[in-house]
């Protein structure tokens, strides 16, 4: 889309808003406008559409100008979700709002608007969708066309169409963007004579070519993959997602292109057709998510446990792509509440995301049902009869919760509590009325302890652990933090309430799942984690059983995991919380499937959707569902970054900081760093051993910054914990004992 405009006087200042349905790019006197990729991004658009603002000024003159609009599907219009997905999903149209205001010289105002007087016209793009994949027809390019003096004559006239202007928002959280390049690490080919680029590392964005010596009419075709399988491309884990994109040449002999408004997750490429250069030269990997200022860094003296922490954020930099998705490879790419649930506390301490998961929040609170069903996935889409109708869960449900609590726990900003409070509070309370009078969930769909190793690969909900027993224990969790934001927000009566129930869920749950000698109904791992995570035993000796047996399935399983999206989170933190420090570490560095560093070991770069995505054989899981690019499984970070390192918030926004480390296994060094709302934090820790000395057993050397305006909390092993101001400080020697 395009028009010419005229400014009768030099231009002091001007801003454009624009936003759109579908996908665009803005250009203004032939150069683009912004940086950003997949405007305006996915919300729930019928309730809330995002619009971006932009500083133009440097693009303007006095006279004759002209703007134009690339427009695209998106999740707009284009297909979306599973068993071959859904087109037309919000609207059958693709639109432009745009609205440019420019300060004159003398203080006048211009406002040129997106209206009738617009001209419109099919481009070089012909397809382009998000599992797709991109097809760009170089022969139909229209030169200059968003320059003035474009004849567009041959250009359709535009279409009004409506939209409710109290719909459109301001973005709460930064765009997505391309934020790193990365070139091929190997060029090979494979078995059947592909040439195939090896990245080096699973990501999620696109291809940027430079091609030459380009006759007409010939294609270059790019495949994307996340792993080979005997040579070639495994394409079997994309399902319906073509995961392709392709250039036909005009009459340029040299060209750079990149595809605009799809990305892929992969790290292999397939190149066919390809005309130039040495491709490991003239090929780069261009990385798209949203663009968050990183907050959060850990390094130890493990090199594995280094590669498993980037692999975790890697993960969520490929799965934040405007909202917190999963799966970026196939034909899904959905906002998964609980996915999101059990990692926020990771995300939040590696990136600033808190104005994307505050805006994605929203639409949580929007696509609730009047029940307080919170769905699956947000924005919703059809889901098959898999999904269909949404049914309460819990793990999934709980992020209207539990995530904001996290949030308000790291940037210390109560309005997030107060916007979701009520999203909050019809969640816990449709939990009770399930419960009823019981006060155990134990009806209806229920996930459980998903992706539990021990489920079959075509039943990912068949876990060790009892469905009913994890929808309780999150009953409780939940009902017991609403009734904390009620008392952060002075609600004191919805504060009494939601405690009081709080503890009769407790009460029932250890009634129903634990005997008195601290057995647990499953005698499983994530059962005993979230009885020892939740604060769910009744008894301290309910307690010291349940770590025990916790510590002895685990050594049992030869330190393997056994957990699924709801245990992981939690186990590690449960065994530390009954001193099975250990215990929790041989957990984490164990190497045997499953195990974190098994992927880590099979050259894993991203934390995988299943335990074994890949078995010891190197073949390919054969679930329908088997991603190598999910975050879920990746939440032991945050028991990394709290224990192994030591730094965690002691009050909201780290206004006091908790120095906690608690070495252990074969780690002798670790440290984390993290920019608070009142500046960097950071601790760093040397276990130095000597030559008669075993593992981690020596004098504990500890560094600790703490910010100006914050207090912390030094709790070192064996020590009394001491409170000391903003500053440097250190602290040695004390001995630990492994």
């Amino acid at each position: 889309m395009r028009r010419d405009f005229t400014l009768p006087r030099p231009v002091r200042l001007a801003r454009l808003y624009v936003t759109a349905h579908g996908l665009y790019e803005m250009e203004i006197n032939g150069r683009r406008v912004g940086h950003e990729a997949l405007a305006p991004g996915w919300t729930v658009y019928g309730e809330r559409l995002r619009y971006a603002t932009y500083d133009v000024t440097e693009h303007l003159v006095a006279g004759v100008n002209a703007m134009g609009s690339w427009l695209a599907d998106g999740w707009y219009r284009g297909r979306l979700g599973f068993h071959g997905g859904h087109q037309n999903l919000y609207g059958t149209d693709i639109a432009l709002l745009a609205q440019l205001h420019v300060t004159h010289d003398d203080g006048s105002i211009t406002v040129i608007a997106s209206d009738e007087s617009w001209r419109a016209s099919f481009g070089p793009i012909l397809t382009t969708g998000l599992y797709e994949g991109e097809t760009y027809d170089a022969r139909e390019e229209a030169k200059e066309w968003s320059s003035p003096g474009f004849d567009d004559t041959a250009w359709s006239p535009v279409r009004v169409v409506p939209r409710d202007p109290s719909t459109l928002v301001a973005p709460e959280g930064p765009p997505v963007r391309c934020t790193e390049e990365l070139a091929p690490v190997a060029v090979t080919t494979s078995p059947s004579g592909a040439t195939i680029l090896d990245f080096g590392q699973n990501l999620v964005g696109r291809l940027r070519v430079r091609l030459s010596g380009l006759e007409r009419d010939h294609e270059v075709r790019l495949r994307h993959a996340e792993v080979l399988e005997d040579g070639e491309l495994c394409t079997r884990p994309l399902r319906g997602a073509a995961a392709t994109d392709t250039y036909i040449a005009a009459n340029e002999t040299d060209v750079e292109w990149e595809p605009r408004f799809t990305i892929h997750g992969f790290r292999y490429a397939e190149l066919t057709g390809w005309a130039g250069e040495d491709p490991a030269s003239a090929v780069t990997a261009r990385v798209y998510h949203t663009d968050m200022e990183r907050t959060g860094w850990f390094e130890c003296s493990d090199k594995d446990i280094n590669q498993l922490h980037e692999n975790v954020r890697w993960s969520m930099r490929g799965n934040f792509v405007d909202i917190p998705t999963d799966c970026p490879q196939r034909d899904e790419r959905l906002g998964w509440t609980g996915d999101l649930q059990v990692f926020a506390p990771t995300a939040t301490f590696l990136y600033d995301c808190s104005g994307m998961l505050g805006s994605w929040l929203k639409d949580v609170a929007v696509e609730q049902l009047e029940d307080g069903t919170v769905p699956w996935y947000v924005p919703v889409i059809p889901g098959g009869e898999e999904w269909t109708p949404i049914q309460p869960g819990a793990v999934w449900g709980d992020v209207a919760v539990l995530t904001p609590w996290t949030l308000y726990q790291r940037f210390g900003d109560t309005r997030v509590l107060a916007t979701q409070y009520p999203s909050a509070k019809a969640w816990v309370d449709l939990m009770a009325e399930r419960a009823g009078e019981s006060y155990l969930w134990n009806t209806g769909m229920q996930l459980g302890d998903w992706l539990d190793p021990a489920a079959p690969p075509h039943d990912p909900a068949d876990a060790t652990t009892d469905r009913y027993l994890v929808s309780t224990a999150y009953f409780a969790w939940s009902t017991q933090h609403l009734g904390e934001m009620a008392s952060v927000l002075g609600n004191t009566a919805d504060e009494l309430h939601y405690r009081e129930l709080a503890r009769k869920v407790r009460s029932a749950f250890a009634r129903e799942f634990i005997s008195p000698s601290g057995r647990v109904v499953s005698d499983a791992q994530t059962a005993y984690a979230l009885v020892l995570a939740f604060g769910l035993a009744t008894t301290k000796e309910q307690e010291q059983r349940a770590g025990e047996r916790l510590a002895e399935l685990v050594r049992q399983a030869g330190n393997r995991i056994a957990t699924g999206f709801a245990g992981t989170p939690l186990v590690t933190d449960a065994l530390t919380s009954v001193g099975e420090i250990d215990t929790a570490y041989a957990l984490l560095m164990e190497r045997q499937c499953p195990s974190w560093l098994y992927a880590v070991e099979q050259g894993a770069t991203t934390i995988w959707e299943r335990w074994d995505s890949m078995l010891p054989d190197g073949s390919i899981n054969p679930g329908e569902m088997t991603s190598f690019n999910h975050y879920a499984l990746g939440a032991v970070a945050d028991w990394m970054h709290r224990v192994v390192a030591g730094l965690a918030p002691a009050e909201p926004g780290y206004r006091s900081i908790l120095f906690r480390p608690r070495p252990g296994g074969a780690i002798t060094a670790a440290q984390a760093t993290h920019e608070t709302p009142y500046g960097t934090a950071s601790i760093s820790w040397t276990v130095n051993t000597g030559a008669n000395t075993g593992a981690n057993t020596g004098a504990l050397l500890v560094d600790i910054t703490v910010p100006t305006g914050c207090t912390a909390v030094v709790d070192l092993p064996g020590q009394t914990p001491v409170t000391v101001q903003s500053g440097t400080h250190s602290f040695s020697p004390e001995v630990v004992n492994s």
